[in-house]
């Protein structure tokens, strides 16, 4: 049963967090419209059914949605191919359906078997990005747009070369801003007094500074005066007219169009996965530990995508870097979600002139120190201790992430991290070791407590390794479940192999739910046989209690 939640209990620090998410929040949209190639306004709408409407439904309570960067490539090419946006929008909307019917099918569930050191490496590959990204914006140079996470850029140019080239295009006035505003931003997460003010978050102080300075920059007529260029641009209907001009609905009649079926699969399966990464991320980052419904998540993304359709809006997903400044700014609860989403909505309608004074060097300060507490030297120190097994993954997944995207990094680190299971699991089925007898070697095999197919190449090399004239004792006590394929390589050893070197099998330490006896190396030409079709019995009892555990 799920628990109540009050969601103004904690209105003061939701409201705080909001206000800093919808401040991070707004540039993003825009530039991941623009990138999108898509009607800017689009991305404000997705922004606003991300926060509003899925805020609402999803069971997570930091997690923030809106249109995401690794979406842009996709959308893009989408638009292109079948030639309109209304056309893409019907994509949108069925991709949203077919998200609902993959939270009925509870595919959410697949998200409980990302590893720890993954997400880790995830995060901490994000926030290294988010933190080259931004340097350019904090320095002037807003070549690349807002919200871009890809190594390789739409220009031609890579995240290095960007960097690289921010010395050719230094504006004085955005530096001092950012300064001012990392200044602002530190001091209120370390001075005590000022950590005290949860109503007011450093990340407004610091955008009412950025503003504040600028204009007088402007009507001073300084060298640090920031152009529009580098500020906020977001659209300003005049009238209702104009606003309703803006509105673009989806063109239903494409719907049989087979393009438009391969758009909503493919926005749908990366959009999913997308949100499940970020999910598990958040629940990571959420200090209260609270676990959020994976497949009510899909459900509420689904219907998401589909109001967001139908009112014009971009594809959305649950989006880290929104994710994280939620977290960072001390939300309580997904009210900060919401909040986000309100105003987005009322600042849009009302006050856009004044948004569109925001400096963008501002909001890359703020970004910059998201990025810094995504990838903690800490978190990189932590790993490392843990050893080999548990690091390796995770550089593998920064890294791959760093330089490829979100999807093929994650994908990397899943691969290196079953590959260590796979080894550790052929190690850890069983112990083998050899006493020095008069009568000769004794070897024993020591079965782990599950066996299972995955144990057969290395359990066969050491059957086929025991010299002849051997005693072997194959102890089992403390084994649960043995797979089929072991219990037919265990039976060719006995009657063939076994028979053909002169090596003694004695069975040992089986339990009573096996039918099995204690064997004497007297009882060996029985043993085998008994022990396969038992534990076969067993096997199929374990099968039916699970079952109706299940059905429980």
């Amino acid at each position: 049963m799920t628990k109540k939640i009050n969601l103004f209990a904690n209105l003061k620090s939701d409201f705080a967090s909001g206000l800093v998410v919808f401040l991070i929040a707004l540039p993003l949209c825009l530039g991941i419209a623009m990138a999108s190639g898509a009607p800017l306004f689009s991305g404000i709408i997705s922004g606003i059914i991300g926060g509003i409407v899925v805020g609402y439904l999803s069971t997570s309570h930091i997690s923030v949605s809106g249109p995401a960067a690794g979406l842009t490539a996709i959308v893009l090419t989408a638009i292109t191919d079948l030639g309109a946006f209304d056309v893409f929008l019907t994509a949108v909307f069925m991709a949203g359906l077919l998200q609902l019917i993959l939270g009925y099918l509870k595919a959410g569930s697949i998200s409980n078997y990302f590893p720890t050191n993954v997400i880790e490496g995830m995060l901490a590959g994000i926030g290294i990005i988010i933190i080259l990204k931004q340097l350019p914006h904090a320095f002037g140079y807003d070549s690349d747009f807002e919200g871009d996470l890809a190594f390789l850029q739409n220009d031609g140019s890579n995240t290095f070369s960007t960097l690289l080239g921010i010395f050719d295009y230094v504006q004085l006035g955005s530096i001092l801003i950012s300064l001012i505003s990392l200044i602002v931003l530190i001091s209120w997460d370390k001075v005590p007094l000022l950590k005290k003010i949860k109503l007011v978050p450093g990340a407004l102080v610091a955008v009412v500074l950025g503003v504040v300075l600028n204009e007088f920059f402007i009507r001073t007529g300084s060298v640090l005066a920031i152009q529009n260029e580098h500020l906020v641009s977001l659209p300003a209907p005049t009238n209702l007219e104009e606003f309703k001009a803006i509105i673009v609905t989806p063109n239903f009649s494409a719907i049989l169009n087979p393009k438009v079926w391969i758009v909503a699969f493919t926005i749908a399966i990366v959009a999913s996965i997308e949100t499940l990464l970020s999910i598990e991320a958040a629940d990571r980052m959420d200090v209260q530990k609270r676990f959020t419904d994976t497949n009510v998540e899909l459900k509420a993304q689904g219907i998401g995508n589909v109001v967001s359709s139908l009112l014009g809006g971009l594809p959305l997903t649950s989006v880290i870097v929104r994710s994280s400044a939620n977290s960072n700014t001390g939300a309580k609860s997904k009210m900060s979600t919401i909040i986000h989403g309100t105003l987005l909505l009322g600042t849009v309608l009302i006050i856009p002139v004044v948004l569109n004074k925001i400096p963008l060097a501002t909001l890359a300060s703020i970004l910059i120190l998201v990025g810094y507490k995504l990838a903690k030297p800490a978190t990189f120190k932590h790993f490392w201790i843990k050893g080999k097994y548990q690091f390796v993954p995770f550089i593998a997944t920064l890294l791959a992430v760093v330089f490829t995207d979100l999807l093929k990094g994650v994908a990397l680190g899943m691969i290196i991290s079953i590959i260590f299971v796979l080894k550790g699991n052929l190690k850890r089925a069983y112990s083998f070791r050899k006493e020095e007898y008069a009568d000769g070697d004794v070897i024993h095999i020591d079965l782990a407590q599950e066996v299972s197919f995955l144990n057969k190449a290395a359990i066969k090399n050491t059957l086929n390794e025991i010299p002849e004239n051997s005693k072997v004792i194959i102890d089992a006590k403390d084994t649960v479940y043995i797979a089929h394929d072991i219990l037919d390589l265990i039976y060719e050893f006995k009657t063939t192999r076994a028979v053909d070197y002169n090596i003694k099998v004695k069975l040992k330490g089986f339990k009573k739910a096996y039918d099995l006896e204690n064997t004497q190396e007297t009882k060996n030409h029985v043993t085998i046989e008994h022990y396969y079709d038992a534990a076969k019995r067993v096997m199929i009892k374990r099968e039916i209690v699970d079952e109706d555990i299940a059905n429980k």
